[in-house]
């Protein structure tokens, strides 16, 4: 008689028919390393409370007259304070029902319960890989005995609140319970859903969501079983405003992140009776002194929804998740003015098969993401115009094929002038899963934004420390048209975001910005 085979050492519910748990480490992108950066310096101060450090913003003024620029240096001193504990955080997101959402508490539950599944390519672990947060790094200096630059994870920088730790919660139109969800999206693994499918239930349905059948596709409504009733907007505005109240004391939260990660709308008309369903969420979560970021590319964030963030000193963020297609152009544009050379046209075709793409072959919702693919090219269009001419051509479609489902096929043309009159083109075929590469994004948002309700700062001649401006625009890095303080210059360019991002933590810890000069390598 053959011996039994062993026991799987399962822990049952937490971790269903998973013998993998205990062989497979934790991914680097979701280890925990707390207090991992101390500074030692005259400019940075470490309290059990904050970090506090020194920062001088050298920039220059210029004066241009008769075709000559004048240029004059300048330096303002600031000081910044980081509150050290990280608080217990709430990410209620909008649209939780859908490939996003499922998608995101899928993937924190199979991280937080270190889930890992069969593949057709072997065994899969479950990790943070597209967090710009926690799996690219920073160059804080050089080791001096080797002379080797030091990179650590940019979540090493300041503390911030691990993705595991995120309490899940939110509103979906469609009433189907998260465990469903996560099998209607299709995105996962089956191994993987099957480990995760009891978690996912735990969570149960989203909260009830407001409808107006105007301002997203009419193919939405068969999906819409699970909303607020009544037609009167500021009865739904109390009703999400209690919904977050709720959430809170029921979590016991210290703060909840309001994310607006459901179907793209209309661009809304500014008139006072025109209020969309995303503009209320932004509402409500302003007035509960909750931070909204808005992850699709509809116009949100109207003049008085500014004002209302500005009167309650209450963030906002947004607009448009930049995952694929889009980040790609901004490196790709910038590389092109950057290099000397004209680019005369840019044509961009995708097509893609999930619900995101059936709301968009509606053409009010196709024409807000127009608007927003369209803009992230601006700022290095304005550059090289300076500098050779005209605004390149631009144009932008988006096909509904539902064969591919979430594996989104891109496909971009960037037509130039290069010396002399000739021309240069380049082709490129990107394709990729769509929801894979904007869940760790919708991860980074809501973080980032965590932290920076802690940041304040204070200027020259100030004693009191005060909060950052409402608009965030430093989460421009993730966004496709980055929402940024009124009366200036939005930046597209994702090389500048994410110098502006890597420098604005430094400063927080009393390190200097970026810098490639390697003046070390230049000289005797």
């Amino acid at each position: 008689m053959s011996p039994q085979s062993p026991a799987i050492n399962s822990s049952g519910y937490n971790t269903p028919d998973s013998e993998l748990e205990s062989i497979v480490p934790v991914h680097p992108t979701a280890v925990r390393r707390p207090n991992y950066i101390t500074i030692q310096s005259e400019n940075t101060a470490y309290t059990d409370n904050h970090i506090t450090a020194q920062y001088l913003d050298r920039g220059a003024d210029v004066v241009v007259s008769h075709g000559q620029f004048t240029v004059k240096p300048t330096v303002k001193s600031y000081e910044f304070q980081t509150a050290r504990k990280v608080g217990k955080t709430g990410l209620m997101m909008i649209g939780m029902g859908g490939n996003n959402g499922s998608t995101l508490c899928a993937t924190i539950l199979a991280n937080r319960h270190q889930m890992s599944w069969h593949t057709k390519e072997g065994i899969q672990q479950p990790n943070y890989i597209g967090s710009v947060l926690r799996a690219s790094t920073v160059r804080i200096g050089t080791e001096p005995s080797t002379g080797k630059e030091v990179h650590v994870p940019i979540s090493d920088v300041l503390p911030m609140v691990h993705p595991n730790d995120l309490v899940l919660g939110g509103w979906d139109i469609s009433g189907l319970s998260m465990d469903k969800a996560m099998e209607r999206a299709k995105v996962l693994d089956y191994d993987l859903q099957r480990q995760v499918k009891p978690h996912m239930a735990l969570i149960g349905r989203p909260l009830p969501s407001i409808y107006y059948p105007d301002f997203i596709a009419a193919n939405q409504e068969a999906r819409a079983d699970n909303v607020v009733p009544g037609t009167d907007k500021q009865a739904h505005l109390e009703h999400i405003r209690a919904d977050i109240r709720r959430f809170k004391t029921e979590n016991q939260l210290d703060r909840a992140i309001v994310f607006w990660t459901a179907n793209t709308e209309r661009y809304s008309d500014i008139i006072p009776s025109e209020v969309s369903p995303s503009t209320l969420f932004a509402v409500a979560a302003i007035l509960e002194g909750e931070p909204f970021v808005n992850g699709a590319p509809q116009n949100t964030f109207v003049p008085g929804v500014i004002a209302l963030a500005e009167r309650e000193k209450s963030f906002i963020g947004g607009d448009d998740l930049k995952s694929g297609q889009t980040k790609l152009k901004s490196v790709l544009a910038e590389f092109l003015v950057n290099a000397g050379i004209k680019p005369l046209s840019i044509a961009s075709y995708n097509h893609l098969g999930n619900n995101d793409g059936h709301n968009l072959s509606a053409e009010p919702q196709f024409k807000s993401k127009e608007i927003s693919k369209s803009s992230v090219v601006d700022d290095m269009a304005r550059r090289a115009k300076a500098a050779k001419g005209e605004h390149p051509d631009h144009i932008v479609v988006i096909k509904y094929v539902p064969a591919v489902g979430d594996s989104k096929r891109a496909i971009d043309e960037y037509y130039s002038e290069i010396f002399c009159g000739g021309r240069q083109t380049i082709n490129i075929f990107n394709e990729c899963e769509d929801s894979l590469l904007a869940t760790p994004l919708i991860l980074d948002l809501t973080i980032l934004t965590e932290l920076l309700t802690r940041v304040k700062y204070r200027g020259e001649g100030q004693t009191d420390f005060a909060p950052l401006y409402p608009v965030l625009s430093l989460l421009s890095y993730m966004c496709k048209a980055p929402l940024v303080k009124p009366g200036t210059d939005v930046v597209n360019s994702l090389g500048r975001q994410r110098n502006a991002l890597e420098s604005f933590l430094k400063a927080c810890v009393g390190l200097e910005g970026n810098s490639d000069l390697l003046l070390e390598t230049r000289i005797w």
